[in-house]
């Protein structure tokens, strides 16, 4: 079938596209900055939310931190100084931090103008963006917003503190800026330990002509979901992925496939057609996000000499089988030339998962 092309995204169950710069789009009054959901508890089974931010230069919200609430950043445009535990940052674009529970925490978009990408699980967290904001209209983001952030922040919080697992710290001794100084290249061994993670670093791996590049494996979050770069090319045709010729069904995991670079083609057969039905395949270009919903059977190819997208599963998908099937890769750019691969190990890969490949 041919996924619908939406401005928000649909309430109930069902695959999408999102166009570019589109979602449910909020903003919080004098943040000139504006939130755009892309999936949340309805399109991820509770599990997560995605979303896009951006701001200009405008006050952090303030340090706090989450009881259950694990949250992540990654920076597509501009620069954001986070504090994330004992350890505070500026991140450009391609750099990733992970805040788990309990950690406290404070972005700061610094501008001139900032994009990120974000997740927050469980997916109901979201609601509080929703009760502190207000529907954006507006083209990109609302710079001329001047209104007081922290009087309009502050009350509502505080008149619903039991309601969302937001806690505010008071007279926080924050941790000092601190330059990137080469450890940030690895994802951490333990589970729910706050990290950055440098731009093009950490680990690859590659199955036949596609790359993951996570950013935060399931081991890493207790289970909960991951986040990955996938990468390919046109150039290595269809049979380089198992994705293309194949067809994978999750019926837990959905995917939310934000696409950076290139053109990502999707092939969707809605739940209960057994991977039968229509066989076109949809394009989703630069700037736009394409969620498969847990229990649709998807194929998935590469459409332009490069193509990149942002993976958010909740739970383990796509980028575990490219794991556990393929093989760790130590460039840090596609290669000229696809490996091959082994169908039995995608078949084993995707079992292990309660996963199938057709």
């Amino acid at each position: 079938m041919v996924l619908p092309l939406l401005n928000t995204p649909a309430q109930k169950g069902g695959s999408y596209i999102v166009d570019q710069l589109e979602g449910e789009r909020l903003t919080i009054p004098g943040s000139k900055g504006a939130f755009r959901i892309l999936a949340s508890s309805g399109q991820t089974q509770g599990g997560i939310a995605v979303f896009s931010s951006g701001a200009v230069l405008s006050d952090a919200p303030g340090f706090h931190w989450h009881a259950e609430a694990h949250d992540i950043f990654l920076v597509t445009k501009g620069y954001l100084r986070l504090w994330n535990g004992d350890k505070c940052k500026v991140l450009g674009p391609g750099d990733f931090a992970y805040v788990p529970p309990k950690v406290i925490h404070n972005p700061e978009l610094l501008g001139p103008h900032t994009e990120t990408l974000g997740l927050v699980a469980p997916g109901d967290w979201v609601d509080f963006f929703r009760y502190v904001s207000e529907t954006f209209n507006g083209v990109i983001v609302p710079e001329s917003d001047n209104r007081d952030l922290k009087s309009i922040l502050i009350p509502k919080v505080m008149a619903a503190k039991d309601k969302f697992d937001v806690n505010f710290v008071r007279d926080y001794q924050a941790p000092a800026e601190s330059a990137w100084d080469g450890t940030e290249n690895a994802l951490p061994a333990s589970p729910l330990e706050p990290y950055f993670l440098r731009a093009n670093t950490g680990p690859r791996w590659m199955l036949g002509g596609v790359m993951s590049r996570p950013f935060i494996h399931a081991e890493q979050c207790s289970g909960k979901f991951a986040v990955s770069s996938i990468e390919s090319s046109k150039v290595y045709g269809a049979s380089a992925s198992p994705f293309a010729q194949k067809k994978l069904r999750f019926d837990n995991v959905a995917h939310c496939f934000c696409v950076q670079e290139g053109v990502l083609r999707i092939k969707v057969s809605a739940a209960g057609e057994g991977g039968a039905g229509s066989e076109e395949w949809s394009e989703v270009r630069e700037g736009q996000t394409a969620l498969v919903a847990a229990g649709e059977t998807f194929s998935l190819d590469f459409g332009s000499r490069y193509v990149r997208a942002i993976t958010f599963t909740n739970g383990k998908g796509i980028e575990q089988v490219i794991k556990d099937a393929g093989a760790p890769y130590a460039g840090f750019v596609l290669p000229d030339q696809a490996e091959a691969w082994e169908e039995s190990k995608v078949v084993d890969a995707c079992s292990a998962l309660g996963a199938t490949l057709q």
